[in-house]
């Protein structure tokens, strides 16, 4: 069993530091009183830049390891909040841009459905609370 420990300190307010498993620090949340409020990501936010994250290092290494020659790589995460307490995500729609030279459909297709459905850890956390919604755009480049 693999285990992630991250370390969350208060500061002020609804301000917090975050320190990663790689003890890589992150400001989290806002500052009460402090004009911008939001000095930090919002924790929720982090949950859609972790489904990015994870996923789109999962595509760029299958991408890679297939000799796709991919020349950018953008993700793009909307999430679908309950309008009341805990704000739960009901839908996570991912949105692939890839850029590259004569690039491979079907291997796109295969990668971005290996990562969702076998690798990606953040994926398979939220997939049973919420809906995951996939579309993908191949550019020339």
């Amino acid at each position: 069993m693999v285990q992630a420990i991250v370390h969350v300190k208060w500061i002020e307010g609804g301000l917090f530091t975050g320190i990663d498993s790689r003890g890589t620090p992150l400001t989290i949340g806002k500052s009460a009183g402090h004009e911008p409020a939001w000095l930090g990501v919002k924790a929720s936010d982090l949950l859609l830049l972790g489904v990015a994250g994870c996923s789109g290092h999962d595509v760029a290494e299958i991408l890679h390891k297939q000799r796709q020659a991919i020349t950018s790589l953008e993700i793009n995460v909307t999430g679908e909040q309950d309008a009341d307490p805990p704000w739960k995500f009901n839908t996570i729609a991912i949105e692939y841009v890839i850029r590259g030279r004569q690039l491979n459909e079907t291997l796109i297709q295969r990668a971005i459905d290996l990562s969702e459905n076998k690798y990606c850890s953040v994926l398979a956390t939220v997939r049973p609370g919420a809906q995951i919604k996939t579309q993908y755009r191949i550019e020339e480049a």
